[in-house]
């Protein structure tokens, strides 16, 4: 699974599924733009890549949520870069409370940030994209989008519609070689467990659901971007890849 010499746009890169997956893409010679908003995170990301002697790191600290001033932000980098052979769309927001509860400007906050800043990152790496005739799309879905969770509206709202975006691109962009695939992590350990306030009781939770009795590493997520990202899934386009330890199975 060879991505090297490719350029990959990620966002969300310095997360807690975020940076292992990058620093494997380093590690196998792609130049990795990545995308957060974090201090801390983009300081651990740095000083992580530094330490394993990675120097094709473009760490960027941008606000994504300002779909002007981030569509700009953008085509400087793809012109400095010279453009995107990969995007995984991975940044989210996950608030949760009642449905009754939210405001319809705060669906619409979560709608930018987890689908309308993607569709910025596509449009201005698809042109080279089309011009080299080769591309890879990962939108990063989630399997709450077959039900099961509540308090979550506006985030299962937002990861079905990169679901439906996965499938339309597919079929436009796959004339110009370039796949479009999106990755439903199942629950895995990171910042977003924080939310629920029994952590040993939703770790039971997740383990009776899965088929597979261990909690999910990054490793798991990285391999599947690394697969998806490479010419070895070249056949594979618009699909949701469930990385979940067989908690959906259809």
């Amino acid at each position: 699974m060879n991505v090297k010499g490719k350029t990959i746009l990620y966002t969300g890169a310095a997360g807690g599924l975020g940076l292992p997956a990058t620093l494997a893409f380093l590690q196998a010679g792609a130049t990795v733009v990545a995308i957060d908003h974090d201090p801390k995170k983009i300081a651990a990301l740095s000083e992580a890549a530094k330490a394993a002697g990675h120097d094709r790191l473009v760490m960027k600290a941008l606000e994504m949520a300002d779909l002007v001033e981030f569509r700009a932000a953008l085509e400087t980098i793809s012109r400095e870069v010279g453009g995107f052979d990969v995007v995984i769309n991975n940044a989210a927001i996950y608030p949760s409370k009642p449905f009754e509860e939210y405001t319809i400007e705060e669906h619409q906050a979560v709608q930018r940030v987890n689908v309308d800043a993607g569709i910025v990152c596509v449009q201005v790496a698809l042109p080279t994209m089309k011009a080299r005739g080769w591309g890879r799309i990962i939108n990063i879905a989630s399997v709450t989008v077959y039900g099961g969770w509540a308090l979550l509206s506006p985030y299962v709202q937002s990861k079905g519609a990169l679901v439906g975006l996965t499938r339309a691109w597919a079929r436009e962009f796959g004339a110009h070689g370039v796949t479009v695939n999106a990755v439903a992590p199942g629950a895995f350990p990171t910042d977003a467990e924080k939310i629920h306030p029994d952590p040993e009781g939703y770790t039971r939770f997740v383990l009776d659901h899965q088929a597979v009795k261990r909690r999910g590493t990054p490793a798991d997520i990285a391999n599947a971007l690394m697969f998806l990202a490479s010419d070895a899934s070249a056949f594979i386009t618009g699909q949701t890849l469930n990385v979940d330890g067989g908690w959906v199975m259809h």
